[in-house]
């Protein structure tokens, strides 16, 4: 038996692109996904923006729209399980 709960199978489970966008919405955007969302379509748009975005637009939207129905479906906030190391990290190389 797993001691992992369904939720932190399914974080396990997600491509390491969509993990990165988690943590980018903890370390930057103190866990909201309106604010990045509005950062992502900005940026989209020409418009001034915090984060340089090495991606594909769209695709991260596509992303964020999966990760967000999935928190909002069960009422959980994936942030929890992204590692204390892996926000440090992020957080020095900002």
């Amino acid at each position: 038996g797993s001691s992992m709960d369904a939720h932190e199978e399914f974080f396990r489970s997600l491509p390491r692109e969509e993990v990165h966008l988690l943590a980018l919405r903890e370390i930057l955007y103190e866990g909201s996904w309106e604010e990045m969302v509005r950062d992502l379509e900005a940026r989209k748009e020409g418009r001034p923006h915090v984060y340089k975005l090495q991606s594909r637009i769209e695709e991260d939207l596509e992303s964020i729209r999966k990760l967000q129905s999935y928190e909002a479906q069960h009422d959980v906030h994936l942030g929890k399980y992204i590692s204390q190391e892996v926000l440090a990290g992020g957080r020095r190389a900002g």
